[in-house]
């Protein structure tokens, strides 16, 4: 993974690490063109002007209906992708966020959500990304 491609879009995520040590993963809408049904962390693009750890914190409230506060920044990851034909290159900062509400609601019928330990990471369909993002948060924390 090239952590050193400037980024047309930026992006924060969220992970978000309960007391007992497990990080919650969202199943993607079969609906979604990126990564459909694919495990992954609540993330998502920063609006205009808005800063990355707010836009990690809406972005977990929007995808997962959860409150959370920034523990700290993890770190940075970089991805290429494609758009209508065209080649967009990503920035996003990953947070560790502190789940500061419990009930999650999902936004999609067909999504799913589920509370892991590290250990059990492997058990579900998460990409080398995703899982890049989630192994940040675990370092050190």
């Amino acid at each position: 993974m090239d952590r050193d491609i400037p980024g047309d879009k930026r992006l924060a995520a969220a992970v978000v690490r309960d007391g007992e040590g497990r990080v919650l993963l969202v199943r993607r809408s079969a609906t979604e063109s990126f990564l459909p049904r694919v495990w992954g962390v609540p993330c998502g693009k920063l609006d205009p002007g808005e800063s990355a750890p707010d836009g990690a914190l809406r972005e977990l409230k929007e995808e997962t209906g959860l409150l959370g506060e920034i523990v700290r920044k993890v770190g940075e990851s970089s991805f290429v992708s494609e758009y209508r034909g065209r080649e967009t290159k990503n920035r996003q900062e990953n947070f560790l966020v502190r789940p500061l509400t419990r009930e999650v609601t999902l936004p999609e019928p067909d999504q799913a959500y589920a509370w892991l330990r590290p250990s059990e990471l492997a058990g579900v369909d998460i990409d080398a990304y995703n899982l890049d993002v989630v192994r940040q948060a675990l370092t050190d924390s």
